[in-house]
């Protein structure tokens, strides 16, 4: 993926991600935000949505580990993940890849996420050839909070 031939949206997506900016889209007609950005508000149509900057901050809703046959080699150089429901301080959810997830601590964070405990995450932007991926990972305080 080269970001000369990425559509302008997605461009500056993952432009911003490279410097440590989270940018998506806010409809001004119904208040939703898409993240990653859509070219129109998935909630309600509309095409003039505008951009709006995120904390990039989250809370993890839900995990999965990846099975043998879906595990990638260039994941695992970042260390231990799975991939995860994030749900950003703003509002909008969507699935990343989630570094810190180990099936160690699985049962545990199925547990509290269950109680309805917040389990934030935080970006860790991972280079890839020609670009930036935008993954996420356990906050300092969970990572700590899990070796107890």
């Amino acid at each position: 993926m080269e970001l000369s031939k990425m559509e302008p949206i997605v461009k500056r997506f993952y432009e911003g991600v490279a410097k440590g900016e989270y940018w998506g889209r806010k409809c001004p007609e119904c208040g939703a935000i898409e993240f990653p950005p859509h070219l129109m508000c998935n909630s309600c149509g509309n095409r003039d949505t505008e951009w709006v900057r995120l904390t990039g901050h989250g809370k993890l809703l839900s995990l999965v580990l990846p099975g043998i046959q879906n595990n990638k080699p260039y994941l695992k150089d970042e260390g231990k993940y799975g991939y995860g429901a994030v749900q950003m301080d703003e509002g909008p959810i969507y699935t990343f890849v989630v570094y810190g997830l180990t099936k160690k601590n699985r049962p545990e964070l199925n547990r509290r996420i269950k109680a309805g405990e917040t389990i934030g995450v935080h970006p860790k932007n991972v280079q890839r050839d020609g670009w930036v991926e935008l993954c996420f990972e356990l906050d300092d305080d969970v990572k700590e909070s899990l070796k107890k």
